[in-house]
């Protein structure tokens, strides 16, 4: 081949791989709490190259107590955001908010009730009764489930304020927190195992972690939602079964707050209690969702009054880009 060939050549390679990397579809991308291993499947996919080799050029945009994901969403500046629970999803049908979810990434909701031990507290049932400190979102989410069924009441909330540090002052003192986060910290700051009670593990059926996209989305770009849930799944199955510290690097670079110690603990706990892999997600993939579960949460809740009963339900998800067996091993 001549030099002119060579050439050409060379012209034609560079080209293909410009259009490639113009063919990398943008998306921004939303948690709704700050960088942590009950993300690491995100941050896997960003740092190995799996949204890369999905087509997409992701941007993580981490959140925190000062930040509205779901205000971000519906002024357009995120694309994907993070429900943190079912509620939000009926929330959108209830305000008529054309956003939906897409997947629901926990099976589990991570959420615990914390208390000291060797008072008592050690239990659902016990806690009747007893102050709690919960957040202004809580109160307005599975609270509702734990008052209905533990005879709980709204004259047992305290507010609580992020800190660890009203817990550990008083031995009686019981306070809502993350599966993978506050019993480590606990056990770091203070020297003793706390009492941990998760709030699936009392019969909370509601999703957590739910991928919240725009209808207008879900109609124009379906390819690429469905690629960006895909390669999300391909992510968590790496950071779960495989080699976490890509993730941990870049979570350790949104958060210099976490450890190595605190990431291999949250991560330990997701895979511990199946948070991602339990249920429909055995057999029909990370992310699952199905209609009966909804239908089961939905009655449950508007049983309670949280809802009207003649809420379109059916219109806070689609079941389109998931149950597909996406990172199941054949």
């Amino acid at each position: 081949m001549g030099k002119l060939g060579i050439m050409l050549l060379a012209v034609a390679a560079f080209s293909l791989g410009s259009a490639a990397a113009q063919a990398q579809d943008r998306l921004n991308f939303g948690t709704d709490w700050r960088a942590e291993a009950e993300y690491g499947g995100y941050y896997q996919a960003l740092a190995t190259g799996l949204y890369r080799r999905h087509g997409l050029d992701v941007g993580i945009r981490q959140g925190g107590p000062s930040v509205n994901q779901t205000q971000l969403l519906l002024a357009g500046r995120l694309d994907v955001s993070i429900a943190s629970n079912s509620f939000v999803a009926l929330n959108f049908v209830q305000e008529n908010i054309p956003f939906r979810v897409v997947a629901a990434m926990f099976q589990k909701d991570p959420s615990v009730l914390i208390a000291h031990p060797g008072q008592g507290n050690d239990s659902f049932p016990a806690l009747r009764g007893k102050p709690i400190m919960i957040s202004a979102d809580t109160r307005a989410g599975w609270w509702n489930f734990l008052r209905a069924k533990f005879g709980y009441s709204d004259a047992q909330i305290r507010p609580y304020n992020f800190s660890l540090q009203p817990f550990l002052a008083d031995k009686g003192a019981i306070q809502q927190g993350f599966l993978g986060s506050e019993p480590f910290s606990i056990r770091q700051a203070a020297g003793f195992d706390p009492v941990v009670l998760l709030v699936a593990d009392g019969g909370f059926s509601g999703y957590g972690q739910l991928f919240a996209v725009s209808d207008k989305m879900i109609d124009a770009r379906p390819e690429v939602v469905q690629r960006f849930v895909d390669a999300s799944i391909d992510g968590w199955v790496s950071y779960l079964e495989g080699d976490p510290s890509p993730a941990n690097a870049l979570i350790r670079k949104d958060n210099p707050e976490m450890t190595d110690a605190l990431l291999a603990y949250g991560r330990a706990a997701l895979r511990a209690h199946a948070i991602l892999t339990a249920g429909d997600a055995a057999t029909a993939g990370i992310g699952a969702m199905t209609e009966a579960r909804w239908a089961g949460f939905f009655a449950a809740v508007a049983d309670e009054g949280l809802y009207s009963k003649t809420l379109d339900w059916h219109r806070a998800f689609t079941l389109r880009f998931v149950n597909h067996s996406v990172g199941l091993k054949q």
